[in-house]
């Protein structure tokens, strides 16, 4: 019998939320597939969300929401992606940051811009 292993889901990251609140529907732009808990950005022009990259210039260098589920983006966009997206708490350890965001200084930056959005991390 084959060895069943199950993905990352909301549970890895979401301590608290209001579902029918804290959620919301988005688009997640093509160019990766993403994990559930990747640290999204929105892209200014297009208002779609990518992973935020620290160095970033159109919008998504800046952290304000957390994928809910995995996004297979690395082709097409993806329409409907949960996300968590105000009022919510999130285990810190159980998000995933781009690598751009390599210190523990970093990561209190992107932690302070998700909480200007409302998602609290501890």
């Amino acid at each position: 019998m084959p060895i069943l292993t199950e993905g990352r889901t909301a549970g890895d990251f979401v301590l608290y939320e209001v579902p029918e609140y804290s959620r919301d529907l988005a688009t997640i732009a093509a160019g990766a597939d993403l994990d559930a808990g990747t640290v999204l950005g929105r892209i200014t022009a297009s208002g779609k969300y990518i992973r935020s990259v620290r160095t970033a210039t159109d919008g998504s260098e800046t952290p304000v929401a957390v994928l809910r589920r995995a996004a297979a983006a690395a082709s097409a966009d993806v329409t409907n992606a949960i996300l968590q997206a105000r009022h919510t708490r999130c285990r810190r350890l159980g998000l995933i940051f781009d690598a751009s965001w390599s210190t523990e200084a970093h990561r209190d930056t992107a932690c302070a811009a998700l909480a200007a959005a409302g998602i609290v991390t501890t």
